[in-house]
């Protein structure tokens, strides 16, 4: 039989507990055949928290997960994910599941593959306009406006007051910080 991908609803923030606890309940029925694959798409991040740099893992779509479930669905699938705690429903009509698209299943399979094994994206969380405090290099416990963000940089433009007069300086996203 073919196997088709398949999104689940779930508690947002509680996806791994959901995934966990579906894999438990399969194994436990023994519906590895009928259910192969379940996956929470994720990609590694890199930011900055009080000076120090982390690497976490972040979800892509909050609140769902993937399943590779045999279709049409059996019956004993169906149930067993309905009645998995934690898990809410299939995205489509409550009658008929909608599966994904091929190339939606490649995009995303890909995409987390490659994010483990990529140099992490860089999250800045400032945006224009904000105020910001450079807590590093020559222009340290200077204030200023942001005016720019390059993400695949990881720098930040920021406007600071120079002698009275407004200078463009870009800085590292990790040099400042929130005032």
């Amino acid at each position: 039989m073919a196997k088709m991908w398949y999104i689940l609803r779930v508690p947002s923030g509680r996806e791994d507990t959901s995934r966990d606890a579906l894999l438990k309940r399969i194994q436990l029925s023994n519906l590895q055949d009928q259910i192969s694959q379940v996956v929470v798409p994720t990609e590694r991040v890199s930011e900055i928290k009080a000076r120090k740099k982390r690497v976490t893992q972040r979800k892509v779509y909050p609140g769902y997960i993937m399943v590779e479930i045999e279709t049409p669905i059996p019956k004993e699938a169906w149930f067993l994910i309905k009645e998995t705690p934690g898990i809410g429903d299939f995205v489509g009509s409550t009658k008929k599941p909608t599966p994904m698209s091929e190339r939606e299943v490649e995009k995303l399979l890909s995409d987390t593959e490659r994010s483990k094994e990529a140099e992490p994206t860089v999250r800045i969380s400032f945006k224009p306009g904000d105020n910001v405090k450079i807590v590093e290099g020559p222009f340290e416990n200077f204030d200023g406006v942001v005016q720019e963000i390059n993400p695949p940089k990881g720098t930040v433009n920021v406007i600071v007051t120079i002698f009275g007069r407004a200078t463009p300086v870009e800085l590292e996203y990790w040099q400042i910080e929130s005032i």
